[in-house]
């Protein structure tokens, strides 16, 4: 096969004769029956496209090599590297002038001289000889590469649908056994195991949540082992990732239900339904709530179909269910709205105590009351942290302000829920005052209408004396007769 020399300083001018006579001496050495040492054989594996070392490793007390070569039982000449430190390539061992192969030499003070393939292809398997010439003899060590493919088909399953999964082992190893890992564990339920020859094995199911994930496949052979692994991700409802996925609100505030499909992945229609409590796999009998905003159809398709509720109530929490149809098959996701909301245990005359709660508290580990107030710059800034589910408040004072409940689940945080000291505060005195406010409300109440009577009168009396004294004579033929009138009256009384 022919080789291809790397340029290495002014060495690359050497001249055609004196690379003649290397190689003559170099094929005598490699050929002679000159007695040394010789390194056991090995067995490697690799996976397809990853890296491999084949390794050459002799008796650290041997002479410095003179020269050393890599071959390829059907491929010639891999590397090689002369007396004079030239190194050589095989032209298939390139690629765009670059190698894929290398001996590092750092490693030769230890007579390590095992070799690197980057990029392993399946061509690559096969039967390699590492040859040390020195100046005592040859040491020859032979190496079987052996190539894993692992493959998916089809390549991204959709939810429910079938898949296999092969494992290959090029060239095959009589007697080597084949086992399966998910996610590093090593029994999987409810899958198919096909041994289709001495290394080949196959597995299939159906798709869906519990087998997706990184499948390793782990040959063994001759004490030697190796692994070869695939990702299997799978096609449908991304968001939420996976059923029951449990959404968190505050009461009165606005929450996002996610249904987000897979890139690519439309859906030719789409719902929402809010299953009936208590039959979460029955179709939905609960009418939508009444803030629910379903996605508006649009000319351009699209993989998100989450909906929005503008503003959370109690009995707005349970479990929704988001459905589209994607190549003739229904592929849906169920989440749980949880609602958060502080609600008021204790109402006493200088403090109040609040408790946080939540419809569903399954994932919840502990609960913290951060307390905010602004600053003199007005800033909204973090006063104090308080543990607990349940918090004891002043209402007046250094405790006025905003207090916000946070809980947390093995995760990180969940949600929070927020709530006002001062609305608290004119809520927790609004019973104590009434009866002082009606009786105050009920004197003002007479009093406006005893002035109200006064400026009646007032009016009409005003309005009489203008109408007399429009006319004066008759006011003083009035008067005269009723001066005759006592008059007479009094002559009566005295006959």
């Amino acid at each position: 096969m022919p080789l291809k020399p790397l340029s290495r300083g002014s060495q690359c001018q050497n001249t055609k004769e004196k690379m003649l006579s290397e190689f003559f001496i170099f094929g005598l050495v490699m050929t002679s029956a000159i007695t040394g040492g010789e390194c056991e054989v090995t067995e490697v594996f690799a996976q397809e496209g990853s890296e491999a070392f084949l390794s050459c490793k002799c008796d650290p007390s041997s002479p410095n090599p003179a020269s050393v070569i890599w071959t390829k039982h059907d491929k010639g000449t891999v590397w090689r590297k002369t007396q004079s430190g030239l190194q050589f390539w095989g032209t298939s061992w390139l690629h765009k002038k670059t190698p894929r192969v290398q001996c590092p030499h750092y490693r030769f003070e230890r007579r390590d001289y095992s070799l690197q393939i980057n990029s392993v292809k399946l061509e690559d398997a096969g039967l390699f000889s590492c040859r040390v010439g020195t100046a005592d003899g040859v040491i020859k060590h032979q190496v079987m590469l052996r190539i894993i493919q692992v493959s998916i088909s089809p390549s991204a399953p959709i939810w429910d649908s079938t898949f296999s999964i092969s494992c290959d082992v090029t060239p095959p190893a009589e007697g080597a056994t084949v086992q399966w890992t998910l996610n590093n564990i090593s029994s999987i339920e409810a899958i198919k195991t096909l041994q289709v020859a001495p290394t080949k094995s196959l597995v299939s199911g159906r798709a869906s949540a519990r087998l997706e994930g990184n499948w390793t496949c782990v040959v063994g052979y001759k004490g030697e082992v190796g692994r070869a692994s695939v990702t299997l991700a799978m096609k449908g409802i991304i968001q939420p990732p996976k059923d029951d996925t449990k959404v968190y609100a505050a009461l009165g505030s606005a929450a996002t239900l996610p249904c987000v499909f897979s890139p690519g992945l439309i859906p030719s229609s789409s719902a929402w339904e809010k299953l009936e409590s208590g039959f979460p796999f029955k179709a939905a009998t609960s009418p939508l709530p009444a803030s629910f905003s379903q996605p508006t159809p649009s000319s351009q398709p699209s993989v998100d179909k989450s909906a929005i509720l503008t503003e959370v109530r109690s009995e707005d929490e349970g479990t929704y269910r988001c459905s589209g149809t994607v190549e003739g098959r229904q592929l849906t996701r169920n989440l749980h709205l949880v609602v958060a909301k502080v609600v008021n245990l204790a109402n006493k005359a200088g403090s109040v105590t609040m408790s946080c709660h939540l419809s569903d508290t399954s994932e919840v580990t502990r609960y913290e009351w951060v307390h905010q107030d602004f600053d003199q710059s007005g800033n909204l800034t973090v006063v104090s942290i308080h543990k607990g589910k349940d918090l004891t408040v002043a209402k007046k004072g250094d405790d006025k302000g905003e207090w916000t409940c946070r809980f947390y689940g093995k995760q990180g945080i969940l949600g929070n829920v927020t709530h006002h000291m001062a609305v608290m505060s004119s809520l927790g005195g609004q019973n104590s005052g009434v009866s002082h406010k009606a009786a105050a409300a009920g004197v003002l109440s007479i009093l406006l209408i005893v002035l109200l009577l006064v400026l009646v009168q007032m009016c009409r009396n005003h309005r009489r004396r203008k109408r007399i004294l429009q006319y004066p004579t008759l006011e003083t033929i009035v008067h005269r007769i009723s001066n005759e009138r006592e008059e007479r009256e009094k002559n009566r009384e005295k006959k």
